[in-house]
C-alpha cells in the first residue's frame, strides 16, 4: 500500500495569501477622512474590504495612535497603519465593517462635501485696513470663518493668510459671527490635501505668524448645539 504520508504537505501553521485575503472592492476617487489624533487630512480610498483599506494620501501619513477613516456618509472606523509609500497606505480597521454601505453611500448624508477642521488667522480685505479673522474648517467648495464684522449673505471677500493662496469667496449663510462661505475657485484634491497638511504642521509647530495687525488672540468657542448643526450639515448648506 502506498505510503500517502509522503504526498501530504507538512502543517506550517499558515494559510495561503490569497485565502487569508478578504473581498476587496474598488472604489474609484472616493475621498474621506483620515483622522490622526485630533488633526483631519485629505485622502482617497482606493479600495477597501470588511477588514481594511488602502488609499492616496498626497504625503505621508503623520504619526500618531488614533486613527480613523470617515466617510462623507458620516460613518467612521479606527484602524492602524500597516503600511505607506510615496504617498499611499493600508489600514487595518479594529472591526469588520459593512463594505456594501460605504459603497452605496447609505448613511444621513451621502452628498455631503467633506469639511477639514483647521484653526488658522486669517484677513478679510477691508475698506480702509485689513480685518481679522478665524479659519475655523474648509472644504473643495468653500469654507467657515469666524469674524467679529458683519457681512452680507452674498458679500465677495478677498481673504488672505500665510500659508495660504489669496481666496476670493461669497457669503452664502451666517450665524451670529460665524460665516459659511463658498469659494468662486474649486481646490484640487492633491491642492486641499497640502494645503490642510501645511496649516496642521505650522500649527503644531505653535506658529501664530502670520497674525495681521490688530488680529484677535482666539475666536469664542462655537456653542455645542451649533456645532452638531454645523458638523451633519443641517445648519449650513452642503457646499458651504
Amino acid at each position: 500500500m502506498q505510503d500517502l504520508a509522503k504526498h501530504i504537505p507538512p502543517d506550517t501553521g499558515t494559510v495561503d495569501l490569497e485565502e487569508r485575503r478578504a473581498p476587496r472592492f474598488t472604489l474609484l476617487i472616493r475621498t474621506a477622512k483620515l483622522i490622526v489624533e485630533d488633526r483631519q487630512y485629505l485622502c482617497v480610498v482606493r479600495d477597501i474590504s470588511m477588514t481594511g483599506a488602502s488609499i492616496k494620501s498626497f504625503h505621508a501619513v503623520p504619526e500618531g495612535k488614533r486613527i480613523a477613516l470617515e466617510f462623507p456618509d458620516g460613518g467612521l472606523y479606527p484602524a492602524d497603519l500597516i503600511w505607506q509609500n510615496d504617498g499611499e497606505a493600508g489600514f487595518q480597521f479594529h472591526t469588520p465593517i459593512d463594505v456594501e454601505d460605504i459603497i452605496m453611500a447609505t448613511g444621513d448624508y451621502p452628498k455631503r462635501d467633506l469639511r477639514f477642521d483647521v484653526e488658522w488667522p486669517l484677513t478679510i480685505e477691508g475698506p480702509n485696513c485689513p480685518i481679522a479673522a478665524h479659519l475655523v474648517n474648509v472644504s473643495r467648495q468653500g469654507g467657515m470663518i469666524y469674524c467679529d464684522s458683519a457681512f452680507a449673505i452674498g458679500q465677495l471677500l478677498r481673504i488672505r493668510a500665510v500659508g495660504m493662496p489669496d481666496i476670493e469667496a461669497r457669503v452664502r449663510w451666517r450665524r451670529d459671527h460665524y460665516y459659511g462661505l463658498v469659494l468662486d475657485t474649486t481646490f484640487s484634491l492633491a491642492t486641499l490635501a497640502i494645503l490642510i497638511r501645511r496649516l496642521h504642521r505650522r500649527n503644531a509647530r505653535g506658529q501664530p505668524a502670520g497674525q495681521a495687525a490688530g488680529h484677535t488672540a482666539a475666536r469664542p468657542a462655537l456653542p455645542q448645539a451649533a456645532t452638531a448643526q454645523f458638523a451633519n450639515g443641517s445648519a449650513a448648506p452642503p457646499t458651504a
